[in-house]
């Protein structure tokens, strides 16, 4: 095993789209959806990736999944060059990378018994033999939180939660070290999504699992992860530790994301940042701080120049000119 802290090494990857418009759907420039994002995620440790509609983040977990290529940039996984891989190695070495999608109801195979898909990605791999199947089947569903005979079931006879757990389960199956959970709970009710958390959570810590959670709700990225990165129109404009980062944002976006996270407190609640507009088409950014046309904050400087990811803090990274200043401003 490598002996590197870092189980997942992203470094500079972009992945582009082409435009297309026109009756015959001629091509009209690129859309750059992930801009050259770096991040490491350790052994044990979960990272959340936030952000709005359109701001790259699940692109990010599909290219680390290899459902796509980038157009550019390097992925190390347990050691390996990730982008080199395939074949026959790439498909072996696929059991320690797995997925968690958004919507269970089009993820499961509607027309599968949920302990045929839950042995699915076993019969691939080939981790067990035809007489074994069945109890490593029940083994995976027991593991989170469902009966031996939900095996003979079909996704329809589930609820939402149960369904996102047979998909968990599915996951789990090849023994994987890391998961790409991508809006696992975005699509459930609070108080299942409340449960599959303290599911996901209680898996990581028995099985030392690593995760990327993708979320566009920074308050439940906030429980799950240690630390967080945040991204805008295709780049991460902010990262540190959970705590931390949630208690002192530097980035005016991410302060403007955590003023909309509602607080039971009244003492400790953040005067609400209301950003103008909408985010720009990542086929048209503008000049300087793609943030600029909707920061309160925001300078002569700002449209000129892009501000780096770097050292604001230590450990905390954050593209902005003015890094805490609007939150220092709001009371944060």
């Amino acid at each position: 095993m490598n002996a590197s802290p870092d189980l997942l090494r992203v470094e500079e990857i972009t992945k582009t789209y082409p435009v297309r418009r026109g009756v015959f759907g001629a091509s009209d420039g690129r859309l750059t959806a992930v801009d050259r994002v770096s991040f490491a995620v350790g052994r044990g440790e979960t990272l959340g990736l936030v952000g709005e509609s359109g701001s790259g983040k699940t692109t990010c977990g599909r290219l680390i999944a290899r459902l796509e290529a980038p157009d550019s940039g390097r992925i190390r996984f347990d050691g390996e060059d990730w982008l080199a891989l395939s074949g026959k190695t790439l498909r072996r070495r696929r059991r320690d990378l797995q997925v968690i999608f958004q919507d269970p109801q089009t993820s499961l195979n509607p027309r599968m018994t949920a302990g045929d898909q839950v042995a699915e990605p076993l019969r691939v791999q080939g981790l067990v033999s035809r007489r074994q199947t069945r109890a490593r089947v029940e083994e995976l569903l027991a593991e989170v939180g469902l009966s031996a005979d939900a095996a003979t079931r079909f996704p329809s006879e589930f609820s939402g939660g149960q369904r996102q757990r047979i998909a968990i389960a599915r996951a789990l199956a090849t023994r994987p070290k890391f998961l790409v959970c991508d809006e696992p709970v975005s699509s459930l009710d609070v108080s299942v999504a409340a449960q599959v958390i303290n599911l996901l959570l209680d898996l990581r810590d028995r099985n030392g699992l690593s995760y990327l959670f993708i979320s566009h709700d920074l308050a439940t990225v906030e429980r799950i992860a240690d630390r967080i990165a945040v991204m805008y129109l295709g780049r991460i404009v902010e990262e540190g530790p959970a705590a931390e980062l949630a208690a002192r944002p530097l980035h005016p976006y991410t302060t403007a994301l955590l003023s909309a996270v509602p607080d039971p407190s009244p003492a400790s609640a953040r005067a609400r940042v209301v950003l103008a507009g909408e985010p720009p088409s990542p086929a048209d950014p503008p000049p300087g701080c793609a943030f600029h046309p909707r920061c309160p904050i925001a300078r002569p400087r700002c449209r000129e120049e892009a501000p780096p990811l770097s050292a604001a803090l230590p450990g905390r990274l954050a593209a902005c000119f003015y890094p805490g200043e609007l939150t220092a401003t709001r009371g944060g």
